[in-house]
């Protein structure tokens, strides 16, 4: 069980975000976001998008860096990925 983080690379709002997933658990990444101040607002159906700047405060706490592509394989793996088609 891991709760995993990409690189910022997805630029709205005048920032850049990254996303955070779990590999296991929804509940396990909601208390993850909600022990580290991601607001309940920033979840989107699988992950959560987080700005650059907290990036280093959820990898302090202890979730794995890993790169997009990862982060998405091991998100549909885990069968917690919601595919774009049912993201209407």
């Amino acid at each position: 069980m891991a709760v995993l983080v990409d690189d910022p690379r997805w630029p709205a709002h005048g920032r850049l975000w990254a996303h955070l997933v779990s590999d296991s658990s929804l509940d396990e990444l909601h208390a993850f976001a909600l022990a580290n101040g991601v607001p309940a607002r920033a979840f989107d159906r699988d992950h959560y998008d987080v700005p650059e700047e907290l990036v280093p405060k959820l990898l302090a706490a202890g979730a794995e860096h890993v790169g997009g592509k990862e982060l998405v394989r091991r998100l549909i793996a885990s069968g917690l990925r919601v595919p774009a088609r049912d993201r209407r």
